[in-house]
């Protein structure tokens, strides 16, 4: 993540120890009382910030070096680098006491707003900050010269009511209402004074204000908006920019129906009204003008329109045209979604008809931009905030799982908290196998998507930049454009559900892939799939899966790697037990049922997690030993046996493994063991397998019994540890049995020349 360098400067500051760095604060102290700030003062002070930060937890850092920063820092006479790094450092340490800080608030702009975000970073409750409302509604209530405190008055006050809504007073939210619409309504429409540099011979002198321009160079009419350009702003202009950017969370806040508070009066009422007819022509104007700049007009729109539905009548009829002119065109497909909001909202209430909308929305925007991270990340917000509202009102949202499960496959590590908790929504009773599968298929998706990226980017003529991809990408390139292969990759990359759970020929499409395994996107996507499927078989009671589909899925190595999610196998023990316990199961899907044991042997370990008890080996083992007695019972009148012998090997070895990790059941494994050459050598048996599958039953129950006899070497045999994947230290034949448990078997055997005469 870090440089080499950077991640030996944080281990050194997280590795320091208690006496260091008492004495490195105490070298500070010094040097905070010299005369002259040198250098290496603002260098100690560097070093001090990222001790402090690169921590999880806060440093307690000595008292009078703590009331020293907050000297400078309160200090308007120090020079900015330092305020800015004793706010950084007082921030990560230990709390102080805020009220100290606020004691005495400076009227200077820059100090107080270091003041206010060290304040707001280490205060517990509402009453540590009161102090500092007040100082900064009493800074509303007075007009200050250009360049005091006024400035930094939202941003903080933003900060403030987000963390403590409760904090104003009715009173209060009227006084600030009452100065945002000023602000909004009566801005300047001359450029601030600016200061000529003037000629060689004659000093700077001020210039006359010019008009500003909006932004297509006509000179502003009627008011000043967040769009109008000028070479520099008067401080009402600014105050006009920082409330444009705060409204949307004021009036979500302090909302006219009193939510917040609950004594609002019809003064506020009246305030927030004149604040929405004002923002009505000002989100107008916003939307002919610029349009990339009218997401949060319309969110904010869409708030005033919850307030009072007599607006959404007046509304709509721009929220339309804006909607028509930014159709089909993905260069604004974010602008898209706060007018999608609108219409979840409101489209009732107007009796307007949204189908479109949420058709372009969610047919489009995914397949075409699932590679612009801050779409991604807005898309996927857009459908939580409003799951419950799609499912029940958008017909086609529940039919777009694989187009949203693009922004995963391409962005997983950055969206898969958020997906964590929109898959229950995305999954019906006509889609959930679909959707299974699709979630299977994620690391597929990521590598088609990658190579549809790639073949629109490199012209296949182009063998020179063709082949600098390298020659595993340029093979699979060229197979994505091969026709043969089209309709593979055309389901993968669907748009929507319907066209099928899976396809027949998924074994091709892993080996078209198989050159993409080592990609970094496709890796991360393989390591959500276990996060996923849990999340998926928690809201899923009942899933059919078939036995095709459960056979490619492992039995592929790359696959094979997916489920192979240690945490997973002790999260659903209880149905991963129930499922192994029955025998029907492997008369129904042998393939799975074989899988299922081999994973239970292979990491029901605790070293692959701790939460592993001897009692859950012990109940595993009870039940596989069951299955395999029972399967193995020799009968006079029993019919040929329907399971194949790779499904007794893989039992066998699978109960050897987990004896050796509980090893009072050695010697029921060893006596189960030794009955497999009664089995293998009965008629029924005989007359099924051919010679080499009943000896290798025979030889596979002799080389465990063999081994069982040394547990402590059984135990290292057969259960290799975590880092021996790449390269395996074992054969894949029948079981994932170590080349050294032949060797060991030869030493016990009595006839082995290896043993001593």
């Amino acid at each position: 993540m870090y440089a080499a360098a950077t991640e030996s400067l944080i281990k050194q500051a997280r590795e320091i120890k208690e006496e260091e760095l008492q004495r490195f604060c105490g070298r500070i102290f010094k040097q905070l009382h010299t005369k002259d700030v040198s250098g290496d003062t603002v260098d100690s002070l560097q070093r001090l910030s990222l001790i402090v930060s690169a921590t999880k937890y806060a440093r307690e850092l000595p008292s009078d070096l703590v009331m020293k920063l907050q000297t400078v820092l309160r200090s308007s006479s120090c020079p900015e680098q330092l305020q800015v790094l004793s706010s950084s450092i007082i921030r990560e340490s230990s709390p102080p006491s805020v009220h100290s800080l606020c004691s005495d608030p400076s009227h200077d702009s820059r100090t107080f707003s270091y003041v206010a975000s060290v304040v707001l970073t280490q205060a517990g409750n509402k009453e540590d900050v009161m102090p500092l409302c007040h100082h900064l509604l009493k800074s509303l209530e007075s007009r200050l010269s250009d360049g005091q405190i006024s400035r930094h008055t939202l941003p903080i006050l933003s900060k403030m009511i987000t963390a403590y809504p409760e904090i104003l007073t009715d009173d209060q939210v009227n006084l600030v209402s009452r100065k945002l619409v000023d602000w909004l309504r009566y801005a300047s429409m001359q450029q601030g004074a600016s200061m000529s540099s003037g000629g060689f011979f004659s000093g700077p002198r001020t210039r006359q204000p010019a008009p500003l321009t909006e932004v297509d160079g006509v000179v502003v009419g009627n008011f000043f908006t967040v769009l109008c350009v000028g070479q520099s702003y008067t401080e009402d202009q600014w105050m006009n920019m920082y409330t444009f950017s705060m409204i949307k969370s004021w009036l979500l806040t302090y909302d006219t129906d009193g939510t917040t508070n609950t004594e609002s009066g019809s003064q506020l009422v009246c305030f927030m009204i004149s604040i929405s007819l004002l923002l009505l022509i000002y989100c107008y104007m916003l939307s002919h003008v610029v349009i990339q700049k009218m997401c949060i007009s319309v969110s904010i729109m869409d708030i005033i329109c919850g307030e009072d539905p007599s607006y959404v009548y007046r509304a709509f009829p721009c929220i339309k045209a804006l909607y028509g002119r930014l159709n089909g065109d993905l260069t604004y497909a974010r602008a898209l979604l706060p007018i999608a909001q609108f219409y979840l909202n409101h489209s009732e209430t107007a009796a307007v008809d949204s189908e479109a909308v949420f058709c372009q929305l969610f047919s489009h925007c995914p397949a075409e931009q699932f590679n612009e991270p801050m779409l991604a990340f807005e898309f996927v917000q857009f459908c939580l905030l409003n799951a419950s509202v799609l499912q029940d009102r958008v017909a086609n949202y529940r039919q777009s799982f694989p187009n949203l499960l693009k922004f995963l496959a391409w962005n997983s590590s950055g969206l898969i908290e958020e997906f964590v908790e929109l898959l229950p929504s995305l999954i019906a009773p006509d889609t959930a196998i679909e959707l299974l599968h699709t979630i299977l298929d994620l690391p597929c998706l990521a590598a088609a998507l990658d190579l549809q990226q790639r073949s629109a980017c490199y012209h296949a003529s182009d063998r020179t930049t063709w082949d600098q991809q390298g020659a595993k990408v340029a093979a699979c390139l060229d197979a994505f454009r091969q026709p043969l292969y089209r309709g593979l990759f055309l389901y993968i990359l669907r748009p929507e559900a319907g066209t099928g759970d899976t396809i027949d020929r998924l074994k091709m499409l892993h080996e078209i892939l198989a050159d993409m395994a080592e990609s970094p996107r496709v890796v991360r996507c393989a390591q959500v799939i276990p996060v996923l499927l849990q999340v998926y078989f928690n809201t899923v009671t009942q899933v059919r899966v078939t036995n095709e589909r459960s056979g490619h899925l492992i039995a592929h190595t790359s696959m094979k790697k997916l489920l192979l999610h240690p945490p997973l196998i002790v999260d659903q023990s209880r149905e991963i037990l129930e499922f192994a316990s029955s025998p029907a199961n492997i008369y129904s899907k042998e393939d799975f049922y074989t899988h299922v044991v081999w994973v239970i042997g292979e990491y029901l370990s605790v070293s692959y997690d701790p939460r592993c008890t001897v009692e859950l080996i012990t109940s595993f083992f009870e039940s596989l030993e069951a299955v395999l007695f029972e399967i193995t019972q020799v009968r006079q009148s029993a019919s040929p046996p329907s399971f194949s012998p790779r499904l007794v090997t893989v039992l066998m070895t699978t109960l050897a493994k987990l004896a050796t990790r509980s090893q009072d059941l050695i010697p029921r494994v060893s006596l189960c063991l030794s009955k497999m050459r009664t089995f293998a050598r009965s008629a029924p048996v005989m007359a099924c397998y051919s010679e080499e599958d009943t000896e290798e039953i025979i030889t596979r129950a002799h080389e465990l019994i063999n081994l069982l006899k040394l547990p402590n070497v059984a135990q290292f045999v057969l259960a290799p540890s975590a880092g021996g994947d790449s390269p395996r230290w074992h054969r894949d034949t029948n079981a994932s049995l170590p080349q050294g448990m032949r060797a060991v078997s030869g030493l016990l055997h009595r006839h082995s020349s290896f043993l001593p005469t």
